[in-house]
């Protein structure tokens, strides 16, 4: 079977508003979409945010509170919660270098480049660092949200929602961790999604693009 173009899957997803709670996602759709979320581009290669899989109906109640009560959080079966470190530090440095010594083997530019990290990041101050954190979450939110199109599987990016009162949940903080976005994961439900039925609307390519030659 031909693959779809990748367009067709864009234009397939939308920002589900009603999730039928019935339907679960299977691991293996959502095993895919982690995987693509590992394999996202970060800044250095860093990769400074983890990914918290929350399935608890009980917790992902919680958070919905925390979120304006937004259904797809407890009507989709899985929540995936981009959480980016609050902080460079030299130790999540050296963890990322000692990465690419174990792939790559011990060479010296591998230290060089990551030292000239070290002195641009570590005296920067600590929101400066999470924020540039936070940006790399989104790069991945942005492949997550592709490769649960590619898993016919639907899903709602959100940033509605009490970051602080989320980070206490999941005992976030304590890890040197904060939340920055929430996506769940789930299925469509087409008889009670108000959204469902409309036509997409995008600016048209000339709006949005300008062409430098």
């Amino acid at each position: 079977m031909t693959p779809k173009p990748l367009n067709d899957h864009l234009s397939w997803r939308y920002a589900t508003k009603k999730m039928d709670p019935a339907k679960a996602v299977p691991q293996e759709k959502v095993d895919a979409i982690i995987e693509a979320i590992r394999m996202a581009p970060t800044s250095s290669g860093t990769q400074p945010f983890e990914l918290i899989v929350v399935t608890n109906a009980q917790v992902r109640g919680q958070i919905a509170e925390a979120a304006g009560g937004q259904a797809q959080i407890t009507d989709g079966s899985h929540l995936l919660v981009f959480a980016a470190w609050d902080n460079y530090t030299a130790d999540r440095i050296d963890d990322v270098v000692q990465l690419n010594v174990d792939a790559r083997g011990d060479l010296p530019m591998l230290h060089a480049y990551y030292d000239k990290l070290k002195a641009a990041y570590l005296p920067r101050d600590a929101e400066e660092n999470y924020a540039h954190a936070a940006r790399q979450a989104y790069i991945a939110l942005g492949v997550a949200l592709l490769a649960a199109a590619e898993q016919e599987v639907d899903s709602t990016p959100m940033e509605g929602f009490d970051p602080e009162a989320v980070d206490a949940i999941l005992g976030l903080k304590e890890r040197g961790l904060r939340s920055v976005v929430l996506m769940p994961l789930g299925y469509r439900d087409a008889a009670g999604d108000w959204l469902l039925p409309m036509d997409k609307v995008r600016k048209s390519r000339d709006a949005i693009v300008t062409q430098v030659g």
